[in-house]
């Protein structure tokens, strides 16, 4: 009786293979990740105008997201909020060149990526993208066990990571509340010129600055004229004479009288 039973079972069997290996290419196989994409994670993030206006100017987004496609380390990004611009001296964005403004982007990014645990384990400094004539531009982190948990220094600025953007192999987004300053470009060739001394002086008048720093001004009281003296004695000689004159006049007239 199991003989009869087994034998339809095994005429069905190559029919039943079939369908499942039809099946199996009918049905779709995993979708592919999406195309990583730093415009639309800051645009996801809400406070980063100032910075998708450079990234679209200086067209860094187009160079990331290439060379995310050819690397097998990928790359980790640091993202100054709007907050963070705003920290900056004013005009000091205006004042860079093109090719500085590509620098600072650069500065930006590390050609690796990072997640939070493993730059508990990164050596300083850490090489970014930027570079310039003495080499390329780097950073050193510093970690901790409470919050936050990673603090980048340039050596100009210490920034902690206010919070992750994006972190997902291979690209990494913080968000930053500084931008990063390489000392290359914010060192002491950029800091403001000093005031004219004359401009000096009357900011230290409106600033309150003692009286013992601030150059005397001048008396107002009238200075004679070079040779006043000598004029002067020379009146009085003059004086003198007239006054001989008229006596002796004087006293001749009285003696004509004397003798009429």
């Amino acid at each position: 009786m199991a003989c009869h039973t087994v034998l339809p079972l095994l005429l069905f069997l190559p029919f039943l293979l079939a369908m499942a290996a039809t099946a199996a290419d009918i049905a779709p196989g995993p979708s592919p990740p999406p195309e990583l994409n730093l415009t639309s994670i800051l645009e996801n993030g809400g406070q980063y105008t100032t910075l998708l206006r450079l990234l679209n100017a200086t067209r860094i987004t187009e160079q990331i997201t290439s060379q995310l496609k050819n690397s097998y380390d990928g790359l980790t990004f640091f993202a100054p909020n709007d907050s963070a611009f705003t920290k900056l001296r004013a005009g000091t964005l205006n004042a860079l060149t093109d090719q500085e403004q590509i620098q600072l982007l650069l500065y930006h990014v590390l050609p690796r990526y990072y997640s939070l645990a493993t730059f508990q384990t990164a050596s300083n400094p850490l090489h970014t993208e930027a570079s310039g004539s003495g080499g390329m531009y780097s950073v050193n982190v510093s970690t901790s066990t409470t919050s936050p948990l990673v603090n980048v220094s340039t050596g100009v600025v210490d920034v902690p990571i206010s919070s992750t953007l994006f972190a997902h192999f291979p690209f990494a987004v913080y968000s930053i509340d500084s931008v990063l300053q390489p000392p290359q470009m914010f060192g002491s060739s950029h800091k403001a010129s000093a005031p004219a001394p004359g401009q000096a002086a009357a900011a230290g008048r409106q600033k309150g600055v003692p009286k013992g720093d601030v150059a005397a001004e001048p008396s107002e009281a009238v200075e004679e004229p070079e040779g006043s003296s000598t004029n002067a004695a020379a009146a009085g000689r003059g004086t003198a004479v007239w006054m001989t004159v008229i006596v002796l006049g004087g006293m001749a007239f009285l003696n004509l009288l004397v003798s009429a």
